[in-house]
């Protein structure tokens, strides 16, 4: 079973009917006990940092959560769901993640000052993958080409502590990493339920595992 956690602020209908239309119906589940049973998980999310984490907790998922990490099941981040894997973000204050990766989520603002780029924010739309050489062994990325497009809609994105982590890099002003790839625990900032073709690859390979 592939279990998508309910938090109460995810895109939950949209990613389930992306693993239907690809023949693995995916369960929604909204108590942790249930995750003891799923091959997979993922962690989607629309929304912001800190009362995510305030609702896994408040749920009852953190437990839950660390042991499919530490217990080698494939584990996805959606967008806002690989931020939550970190160590910490600054969204409405710094506030701890879950940890599983070491590393932070900022704003794009920041970096932006300390560069004078103007450009918009959140970052919305279709932008390109730079797949790293990391990025080229990832199961999750099996069949996707250099230079696919994928949709964004963003604001914060991570800041790992090691680029060896790295799978893909997006430039938006800065070259920010777009997906991350650490054993079993798998990031992607981009919607792939909304990036067509490449999306759906991603999300088949992630089946399969």
């Amino acid at each position: 079973m592939i279990a998508i956690v309910d938090y109460g602020m995810g895109n939950l209908k949209s990613v389930a009917k992306a693993f239907e239309h690809l023949g693995a119906p995916a369960r929604i589940v909204t108590k942790p006990k249930e995750l003891a049973r799923a091959e997979k998980v993922v962690v989607p999310g629309v929304g912001a940092f800190k009362p995510a984490m305030q609702n896994l907790k408040k749920d009852g998922f953190l437990p839950a959560l660390d042991a499919c990490a530490k217990t080698g099941r494939p584990l996805l981040g959606v967008c806002l769901g690989v931020q939550l894997f970190f160590d910490y973000s600054y969204e409405g204050g710094k506030t701890r993640g879950l940890g599983f990766l070491k590393g932070e989520a900022v704003h794009f603002k920041t970096a932006f000052q300390k560069r004078r780029i103007a450009l918009k924010v959140p970052h919305i739309g279709w932008n390109q993958l730079e797949l790293t050489a990391h990025g080229r062994q990832c199961p999750l990325l099996k069949g996707v080409r250099e230079g696919e497009f994928v949709y964004f809609v963003h604001s914060y994105f991570v800041l790992p502590a090691s680029r060896a982590i790295i799978a893909s890099r997006t430039d938006y002003g800065i070259s920010f990493a777009s997906m991350v790839w650490q054993d079993n625990i798998f990031g992607i900032q981009f919607h792939p339920e909304k990036s067509h073709t490449a999306g759906l690859r991603m999300l088949e390979n992630f089946i399969r595992m």
